[in-house]
């Protein structure tokens, strides 16, 4: 968990990792501040099963402007 081993037991999830490793960081996972992603950097959802060797890491989130949002 960024750079932080953790141990969770078999059937937990992304999220119950994360909350392993900083309750804080969980809530701001929970309250979308935060993303989950994978080893490559992709977005992973808290409700992913965990195995041996997962790597997790958390981002900011940050919202993107949609097509509607574009100035002219």
């Amino acid at each position: 968990m960024n750079a932080a081993g953790v141990d969770v037991p078999s059937g937990a999830t992304a999220l119950d990792a994360v909350r392993v490793w900083d309750a804080g960081a969980a809530a701001d996972v929970e309250g979308g501040r935060r993303l989950i992603t994978d080893s490559r950097g992709l977005p992973l959802d808290g409700s992913a099963a965990m195995a041996a060797g997962s790597i997790i890491r958390l981002v900011a989130k940050r919202d993107r402007p949609s097509a509607d949002d574009s100035s002219e």
